[in-house]
C-alpha cells in the first residue's frame, strides 16, 4: 500500500516524539518488512492483566542447572518449534562420551566456564561470551577445565549461515576472519589402549550407541567449507547511529531458516537528544523472541539478572519499561551483552520450566 499518515505525527521515526507520547513500530517480516508508527499516549505494555499463550514469560535458567537437575548430567530442552529447540546445559566434569547430532545443527553460546570442543575437526577452546558452532552430524565431546560451564544451545535443522548484510558488505558486524577453527593434533590418550569409546548418535530426539575399540578422534586432515568454528563477542561490533535508534535486526549474527541468532554487545547510545535511546514499542508481528541475558546493565529494563531468558510471543507488545525511557537520556552507551534467538513458528515451552518462571513478569512494566 502506499505511504499515509493522519494526525501529528513526527516526520522521522524514533526521532522527536513528543513528551508524553509513546512510539510503537507495527510492522511485517521482523524490522524487513512494511511499517505504520503509531503514537499512543499511554505505553501499550501497560496492562492490568495477561491470561493466555501470549503472556510474556522469564525464566531464571542459573536455577534449572542445579546438581539435582537434569542439565546438569545432559542439555535440558528449554522450549522449542519447528525453526529451533533451546537447551540449558550445566557441565562440572569432561564428558566420557561423545556426541553426534543428526538432528541438525548446533549453536553453544558459553555463559560460564572454560574448556575444549574436543570435534572431528580438531579442538576449540571456550570462555564465556563464545558461540561455538557444530555443523549437523559432527562428533565431539566438551572438556572442562574451569567449571561450572554453563552453555545455551540452539538446534536447528536448517543449516547456520551469516545472514546477508546487505548494502553495510561482508565484512560488518565481523568478519569472517575473526571466525577460529579448530586446532588438530590432539594426541590420542595415554590410556586409550584397549579401551571402549562410546559414540551416542542423536536422531529425531532418541539416541542410538556406537562404540568404537579405538580413540574416534583420529582425523589428521582435513579440508573444505564445512567445519566447527568460534566466534566470541567481543569480536562482535554493533552498527550504530548516532542519530537514528537502529531496529535489532542490525545486530543479526547467525541465521538458518526461519531462525535469527542476533547479538547485544556494548555499543554507543544516540547522540541526538532527540532520537529515541532504547527499544521501541512493537508487538512481534511474525517472530517469537527470545532473550538471553548474558552480562551487564540491561538498559532497557530492570529486574533482569545474568542467566536468565525471557520469551516475547509474535502478536502481544513489547518494549521498554517507561523509566527505562527517562533513565537512558543520562546515559552514553550501553553495558550489556545479551542472545536474541527469534523463530517464524511459535515456541512451546517444557512444562519443566514452570519451577523456575518469574510469575509476575508481565506486569513488570506496569511498576513505576
Amino acid at each position: 500500500m502506499y505511504l499515509n499518515k493522519k494526525g501529528k505525527v513526527p516526520n522521522q521515526a524514533h526521532v522527536g516524539i513528543p513528551e508524553g507520547i509513546c512510539e510503537e513500530e507495527h510492522g511485517r517480516a521482523g524490522f524487513a518488512g512494511p511499517a505504520s508508527h503509531l503514537y499512543r499516549s499511554h505505553p501499550p505494555t501497560g496492562w492490568l492483566k495477561v491470561d493466555g499463550p501470549l503472556k510474556p514469560r522469564a525464566f531464571a535458567c542459573n536455577r534449572l542447572c542445579t546438581a539435582d537437575r537434569p542439565a546438569a548430567t545432559q542439555p535440558a530442552l528449554i522450549m522449542q518449534s519447528q525453526d529451533v529447540s533451546l537447551y540449558a546445559s550445566a557441565r562440572t566434569e569432561t564428558m566420557t562420551h561423545f556426541v553426534r547430532n543428526a538432528d541438525g545443527d548446533e549453536v553453544h553460546f558459553t555463559h560460564q566456564g572454560m574448556g575444549r570442543f574436543e570435534t572431528d575437526y580438531g579442538t576449540l577452546s571456550y570462555e564465556p561470551g563464545d558461540y561455538i558452532v557444530i555443523p549437523k552430524g559432527t562428533t565431539y565431546r566438551i572438556h572442562v577445565d574451569a567449571g561450572p560451564s554453563f552453555f545455551l544451545i540452539v538446534e536447528t535443522p536448517e543449516s547456520i549461515t551469516v545472514p546477508d548484510r546487505g548494502p553495510l558488505g561482508h565484512h560488518a558486524l565481523f568478519d569472517l576472519g575473526v571466525l577460529v577453527a579448530p586446532e588438530l593434533g590432539a594426541a590420542e590418550p595415554s590410556d586409550a589402549e584397549g579401551q571402549e569409546w562410546e559414540v551416542r548418535i542423536k536422531r529425531q530426539g532418541n539416541s542410538t550407541l556406537v562404540v568404537y575399540p579405538f580413540y574416534p578422534m583420529d582425523v589428521v586432515g582435513w579440508k573444505g567449507d564445512l567445519w566447527a568454528a568460534k566466534l566470541n563477542v567481543r569480536d562482535f561490533r554493533p552498527v550504530t547511529s548516532p542519530r537514528y535508534h537502529l531496529p535489532p535486526s542490525v545486530h543479526g549474527t547467525f541465521r538458518a531458516g526461519g531462525c535469527l541468532i542476533s547479538t547485544f554487545a556494548p555499543r554507543p547510545l544516540e547522540s541526538d537528544p532527540e532520537a529515541l535511546r532504547v527499544p521501541f514499542y512493537h508487538r512481534n508481528t511474525d517472530y517469537d523472541e527470545v532473550l538471553f541475558y548474558h552480562q551487564g546493565d540491561f538498559f532497557s529494563r530492570a529486574g533482569i539478572q545474568p542467566g536468565m531468558l525471557t520469551l516475547h510471543p509474535q502478536g502481544i507488545h513489547h518494549g521498554p519499561q517507561p523509566q527505562a525511557v527517562q533513565a537512558s537520556k543520562g546515559k552514553t552507551q550501553t553495558n550489556e551483552v545479551a542472545v536474541m534467538i527469534e523463530s517464524k513458528a511459535p515456541f512451546t515451552v517444557r512444562a519443566e520450566m514452570e519451577s523456575v518462571e518469574v510469575k509476575d513478569y508481565a506486569l513488570s512494566w506496569s511498576r513505576r
